[in-house]
């Protein structure tokens, strides 16, 4: 069977969500995957008794028990770094033993984009000066299955929904997932 990945990223606030999201789940089931984005379009109707943020809690949580990967849309939202919730699905899915891949649409540095956030001023905060496209944290979940974060090649700098290095991971993912 075919081995499903959750597609993780601030995606999901594009005002085209949908749309884009049909894209990538068209671009896994070409490299043999089933991809599984965390749109919420039915989440009125769902949210019955519970609040609608923790109904989509919940409804991501169950999504992710069911997939074998995740494919991380890392580029940095709202910040210096990747999109919090995004991150918290990685954890979980490090935190599961399961495959982790990632890409960010940004060639720049983590400590680059910090250094530039916070000010000149703050060199004393002791910004990681690794070069990574992330926090080393970030990274280091990423890689500890043997699999890089992808960044653009060409140093030029992409939007969040850019689609080349989603492919990218898509087929490493394709070679690498388990089959179920």
């Amino acid at each position: 069977m075919t081995a499903i990945a959750y597609l993780a990223g601030p995606d999901v606030f594009l005002p085209d969500a949908a749309a884009h999201a049909a894209r990538k789940v068209e671009i896994c089931r070409r490299f043999g995957l089933r991809g599984l984005p965390p749109l919420n379009e039915d989440i009125a109707t769902a949210a019955k008794h519970l609040e609608v943020w923790q109904t989509i809690y919940e409804k991501d949580l169950a999504m992710m028990e069911r997939c074998d990967i995740i494919i991380a849309n890392l580029t940095p939202f709202a910040g210096a770094s990747a999109d919090a919730g995004t991150l918290i699905e990685v954890g979980w899915f490090l935190g599961k033993g399961k495959p982790i891949f990632g890409y960010s649409n940004s060639p720049e540095s983590f400590e680059s984009r910090m250094r530039r956030q916070l000010g000149a001023g703050h060199a004393e905060l002791g910004i990681e000066g690794f070069h990574l496209p992330d926090n080393l944290m970030i990274v280091g979940a990423v890689q500890s299955g043997g699999y890089p974060i992808f960044v653009p090649k060409d140093g030029k700098a992409r939007g969040i929904d850019a689609l080349d290095l989603f492919e990218a991971s898509v087929e490493a993912a394709g070679r690498a997932a388990p089959k179920r």
